[in-house]
């Protein structure tokens, strides 16, 4: 029997229906594209495919084709480097130095204890594809990314002749298709060549063409310009890779040079290209020829119907449509510039929400690493923060949208990797700062090694990424109920560095209360009492709230399961004791440290001090009203000194104003991100590049139109803007493992569908209704408020 009891006026009707919400075909019309009608000038207006594991960004050019090639795994060699040489010892004087307030010497000794510095060791570029075709005279000129099937498009003629290119990487077959068609009656003629930026100096590859007419280039990462402890450490040695193209043609014929290959009056040709390395296979030229092999005989359009069958089985899932008018014939760089103009462009807003679950389909599959800054395309051997893994913010908010917009199976990578780093963890707490349990850094690589980097405290020393890592876990537990994913994935994750928090935590000698030392608010300083600008303190915001919302989510995994053990009733006792994180200042706004310092950067772009309540979920507009106004006055403070400024951190503040209900604050900074952080090719600008901010945006249009972080609620376009007067959106996921279609004409809820995939109690919430509902397995609701 369901539990149907109406506050306010409602209709209500049960129907049945597909609970995944998935389909798999997806009509011309509605397409998402991106285009553009020249090709692109520099590697930030390139298009980026990807299978999860290997990728490419396509420039689309006429004379020279230049395909970027990237795959995850190419990272330079573990070369042993180990935890810093800080103990119990050290850790004990730091305390002593910060409750006599000296906190320069504090700041020092963390860096000079237990960090290893300055370290360079980056992801780097697979290499170059370029295809000198030398086609001038141009005309009728169109380059796109159609991302609901994943495939690039270049289309020109060169004098009469119509060119045309096919571009897309294959999850199902691990490899590049390009397909290349002239009508010209002398066809293809040009020279194929693969390369790799050499290592300061060092070349990087070999390349040359075999009989059969393969083009092979093989190399081992280096990084000659490694950096550990803030000195110079060169890498010689690295993940090996290969790959392998293979060229099929119709008409002409194919010559091979020393290190090339060359078409001559090729009518068409299918260039194959797979590339595999050492990290995922023992042998990755016997994998290149195994996967060449299991191509034969299939044709380029059999190939990209299973491609498209793939990525549309994800893509598809969730549908955004808003009552606009449609610019679709305009090229999207100009759509950008006229936002930038003031205009508004709802349509480039649907765009650029698909774009993120595009990018996280071609950088995320089960048995691929996870996203890292940039994805997994970076055309650097040196790249900027080494493209690696940032714990203190960017590696999560990667995966803010996964669950939400449909695509909870993505998460994998991120549980496999962050296994491996609490695996590693043990050490580190153990040898750096003799706790049980797990400690994970701010930052880390492919290696997964734990311990702290960065040359100064208010950069590295941070406590808070090991909590802010197994919130996913919980998370991914509440939106798919999956037991058994918590009981064998979330319970070691989070009971590891619960255990770590609970042997961290020290007495305050001021108050009695418990609290994180040293501690620090992400990349951020205060001034103190002698006017130092200094970092570490006894308790900031973040490391309170983070280890509370650890504690919080041991004590309720542990009840699911219906365990008890000692480390429970330990952390249950000091739960009680924790010194609260949010705590107001005198201006009524929540302070980011132990105490109200003098801030040194008012509006820093990092807004730690309010992780519980976005991301984190302790702070309610019905459970902590008092708490939820202050945050609204924190944010109103930070803007007005500045705030905001990069990609990522505008992304973040659009989920939180969604959290704050407020659609008009939540829009507006979509214009701001539009107008300041977006490249021509929508990738989020830093700058430079990080793909965070792509993540993150998505994840807050998600937001304001459906929330469920409060318990047994789904909230209902809690942050619909004035400009999205009339829209839907379909397929979106609720905690509960809920599916979520959403109807609005005129700014107000037409009608809802909630289809259960699990059996669920909830409650339905728009602006002052209430609804509770009750659904079984598979059962699925209407609501229609009147």
């Amino acid at each position: 029997m369901k539990k149907i009891i109406l506050y306010g006026l409602a209709t209500f009707l049960f129907l049945s229906c597909d609970p995944t919400g998935s389909s798999t075909t997806i009509d011309e019309s509605e397409d998402d594209i991106l285009w553009f009608d020249e090709p692109a000038g520099v590697w930030e207006e390139a298009l980026p495919l990807g299978n999860g594991r290997i990728g490419v960004m396509v420039f689309g050019g006429t004379s020279t084709e230049h395909l970027q090639l990237n795959d995850d795994s190419l990272w330079p060699g573990d070369d042993g480097w180990e935890e810093p040489e800080g103990d119990q010892d050290d850790l004990k004087k730091i305390r002593e130095l910060l409750f006599d307030g000296e906190q320069v010497l504090a700041d020092s000794l963390f860096v000079e204890n237990f960090s290893n510095k300055t370290v360079v060791r980056s992801h780097q570029t697979l290499g170059d594809l370029h295809i000198d075709l030398g086609h001038n005279k141009i005309t009728d000129y169109r380059r796109e990314l159609n991302i609901s099937q994943g495939i690039s498009t270049v289309s020109y003629k060169t004098g009469d002749a119509r060119v045309k290119e096919r571009l897309f990487v294959s999850h199902p077959q691990e490899a590049i298709f390009i397909e290349v068609i002239s009508e010209s009656q002398q066809g293809l003629n040009g020279r194929i060549r693969l390369s790799r930026p050499e290592d300061n100096g060092h070349p990087t590859v070999t390349v040359k063409s075999t009989e059969d007419n393969l083009l092979i280039m093989t190399g081992e990462v280096t990084q000659h310009g490694a950096k550990f402890r803030s000195e110079p450490a060169p890498i010689t040695h690295g993940v090996a890779f290969e790959t392998c193209l293979k060229i099929l043609n119709e008409g002409g014929e194919i010559n091979a040079g020393e290190d090339y290959l060359e078409l001559s009056n090729v009518k068409k040709a299918v260039f194959q290209i797979v590339s595999n390395s050492s990290f995922y296979c023992d042998d990755p030229a016997s994998r290149n020829k195994e996967q060449l092999m299991a191509l034969e005989g299939k044709t380029f359009d059999q190939l990209l119907e299973s491609h498209i069958k793939d990525h549309q089985g994800l893509y598809n899932r969730v549908k955004f449509e808003l009552s606009h008018e449609n610019k679709n014939n305009v090229p999207t760089d100009e759509r950008i510039e006229s936002v930038k103009q003031g205009q508004q462009d709802p349509g480039l807003e649907i765009l650029l929400f698909q774009y993120g679950r595009y990018l996280l389909i071609a950088s995320s599959r089960p048995g691929t690493n996870p996203a890292n800054l940039q994805g997994l395309w970076n055309q650097h051997i040196e790249a900027p923060w080494n493209a690696d893994y940032h714990l203190n913010i960017n590696l999560q908010m990667n995966y803010w949208l996964a669950d939400v917009t449909n695509l909870s199976e993505l998460n994998a990578p991120l549980f496999e990797y962050v296994d491996k780093l609490i695996k590693n963890g043990r050490n580190t707490a153990r040898i750096n700062f003799g706790c049980r349990g797990s400690f994970l850094p701010h930052a880390t690589d492919l290696w997964a090694p734990t311990w702290l980097r960065a040359p100064t405290a208010y950069w590295g020393c941070s406590l808070g990424a090991g909590g802010w890592m197994v919130q996913h876990y919980w998370d991914h537990y509440a939106f798919t109920r999956d037991r058994t994913f918590l009981e064998e994935r979330a319970l070691p994750a989070i009971q590891a560095v619960a255990q770590f928090y609970s042997d961290w935590i020290i007495r305050d000698p001021r108050d009695g209360t418990l609290i994180s030392a040293p501690s620090t608010s992400p990349e951020n300083r205060y001034i103190n009492a002698k006017d130092e600008r200094v970092a570490t303190c006894l308790g900031s915001a973040m490391d309170q709230q983070v280890i509370a919302e650890v504690f919080d989510n041991y004590i309720k995994t542990c009840s699911i399961l219906k365990m008890e053990n000692d480390l429970l009733e330990k952390i249950k006792n000091q739960r009680t004791q924790l010194r609260p994180g949010f705590v107001f200042g005198s201006d009524g706004r929540i302070l980011e440290w132990d105490r109200e310092y003098v801030e040194m950067e008012p509006g820093h772009r990092h807004m730690s001090h309010l992780y519980g309540f976005h991301p984190g979920t302790s702070i309610t507009i019905d459970g902590t009203p008092e708490i939820f106004q202050a945050v609204r006055k924190t944010l109103d403070y930070r803007l007005d000194h500045g705030g905001a400024g990069t990609g990522w951190s505008r992304a973040w503040l659009i989920n939180c104003a969604a959290r704050l209900m407020d659609g008009e604050m939540a829009h507006e900074h979509i214009q701001l991100l539009f107008q300041k952080s977006i490249f021509k090719n929508l990738f989020d600008a830093h700058p430079p590049f990080q793909i965070d901010g792509n993540f993150g945006y998505t994840a807050g249009i998600a937001e304001m139109l459906l929330q469920s972080h409060e318990d047994g609620k789904i909230r209902l376009l809690p942050a619909l803007p004035a400009a999205w007067s009339s829209g839907k959106i379909t397929g979106l996921k609720a905690r509960g493992d809920l599916v979520v279609d959403i109807y609005w004409e005129e700014s107000s809820l037409e009608k809802a569908v909630v289809r259960a995939n699990k059996g669920s109690q909830i409650e339905i919430v728009y602006k002052d209704k209430v609804l509770p509902v009750e659904l079984k397995t598979g059962e699925s609701f209407t609501y229609i408020p009147d």
